[in-house]
């Protein structure tokens, strides 16, 4: 196992218990990257952002720079929208950005809203996450207070104003145009794209670029260090840093900053400083690299190099950031269930596959679990999920307006083809169980 020794960007202040404050923010360079930014064009941070090949780290892994640009020109006002929705089982990595260091990320969106061309932003938080909205609201106070945020920032001709929003607790926002909906005041239900990209009909119809909370925190490094010092770290196709979240059967659950592209899942996973390796050093039995909805990944993938482009030729994706670790005491099956039972219960309820489909699936696994399964019942699991994924393939088609009902497929698929032998070993144990209920025997007597 190998550890990089290059240091944390966008988690260097974990450390200082005062980093969510504004002086402790300043005391180590916060905000000179916006100073920096507004003695240079728009035009210039954009390409800076753009040359460093930051990709978002909320799970599509679009370069950030790049989807800057799209916004059609000429057309204002334009709005930037922080997607801070934080919900995908086993990822909390950008909840701890907001908790613990929530001027950095205000001081990124001041700089993207500076090369986009925003007067207004919105920082959308997880309902749920009660000490991220007090730390950030505490923070756009302390910023506003000091002239950083509003009217004439730092005395230039920039202004803009940035509104905390935190929401109800529904997953579905975390998919942009839901989240879009709700800034809105409606229900978060995904629109369809097209024609409703947000960088071309976004929020309020106009022109809005999503970002994710550690994406745009990774802005105010970049500003002040260059595009060629952060290019000089991770991969090739996978630059900088990134933060993943590690949970389930390991000694040190957790969230690291490595090195994007080099660090491998064994290093993570094992490795003393990261994970710590397996609890009560049992086998791995399958862990997931990417959140609920990513496919599963085995002992035989543990080598391979936490990257995008490798991982997606893998069969899976580096998505939320959250790697789920299972031993080898797993029950597969009870897995499979509490994945698919998520999914089902945040369906918006819009796309009638994703509707009834992982509502299905969530009884089938039930019925299998709870002793009444039937012998075809795996192939209606199969079934269904194609209903929901046409070819249960990765990446995976969708006959529904979001992915959220082809996650549901992600953990079906990968437990039924790995573990199929598991799935029948209960289902027999069933139907032998139920075959050995003798009807019991009523006798009739004669009346006299």
């Amino acid at each position: 196992m190998t550890v990089s020794d290059v240091p944390p960007i966008v988690t260097s202040r974990f450390g200082n218990p005062e980093a969510h404050t504004l002086a402790g923010y300043r005391a180590t360079g916060g905000y000179e990257a916006l100073a920096k930014a507004l003695s240079m064009s728009p035009e210039a941070v954009g390409s800076e952002v753009k040359e460093a090949s930051l990709l978002g780290r909320g799970g599509a892994g679009f370069p950030a720079g790049v989807k800057w640009g799209f916004c059609p020109p000429g057309v204002w006002p334009r709005y930037l929208v922080v997607n801070g929705d934080e919900s995908e089982p086993g990822t909390y990595k950008d909840r701890m950005l907001m908790e613990r260091d929530p001027h950095q990320l205000i001081e990124g969106v001041l700089i993207a809203c500076y090369a986009v061309g925003c007067g207004q932003a919105f920082l959308y938080v997880r309902g749920e996450m009660a000490l991220a909205q007090e730390r950030i609201a505490a923070a756009l106070n302390e910023a506003y207070a000091a002239g950083l945020v509003g009217r004439n920032i730092m005395g230039s001709d920039f202004s803009v104003d940035v509104v905390l929003h935190w929401g109800a607790g529904a997953y579905i926002v975390g998919e942009e145009t839901a989240l879009i909906e709700s800034l809105e005041g409606e229900r978060g239900m995904p629109r369809l794209k097209p024609p409703f990209f947000p960088a071309a009909k976004g929020l309020y119809m106009q022109p809005t670029i999503v970002n994710n909370v550690e994406t745009l925190s990774n802005v105010p490094w970049i500003v002040t260090n260059g595009a060629a010092a952060y290019n000089a770290l991770g991969a090739e196709a996978s630059r900088g840093t990134r933060m993943f979240a590690v949970s389930g059967h390991v000694k040190n659950p957790g969230v690291y900053e490595v090195e994007f592209g080099t660090t491998t899942f064994r290093d993570i996973i094992y490795a003393p400083v990261y994970g710590g390796g397996i609890v009560g050093d049992r086998a791995i039995k399958a862990f997931i690299p990417g959140g609920a909805s990513a496919p599963w990944f085995f002992e035989e993938h543990l080598d391979l190099p936490l990257e995008k482009g490798t991982v997606d030729r893998a069969g899976s994706m580096l998505g939320s950031g959250a790697i789920v670790v299972m031993d080898e005491t797993t029950d597969v099956v009870r897995a499979c269930l509490s994945l698919v039972r998520f999914f089902a219960h945040e369906s918006c309820g819009k796309c009638t596959p994703c509707r009834e489909g992982t509502t299905w699936l969530e009884r089938i696994l039930t019925r299998i679990i709870s002793g009444q399964g039937r012998p075809t019942d795996l192939d209606l699991l199969l079934d269904v999920s194609d209903n929901i994924s046409p070819g249960i393939a990765w990446p995976p088609k969708q006959t529904t307006i979001c992915p959220l009902g082809p996650s549901a497929v992600s953990p079906i698929s990968s437990a039924l083809t790995r573990f199929r032998g598991e799935f029948e070993s209960r289902i027999d144990l069933a139907v032998a169980a139920r075959s050995a209920v003798t009807p019991v025997e009523i006798s009739v007597g004669s009346h006299g």
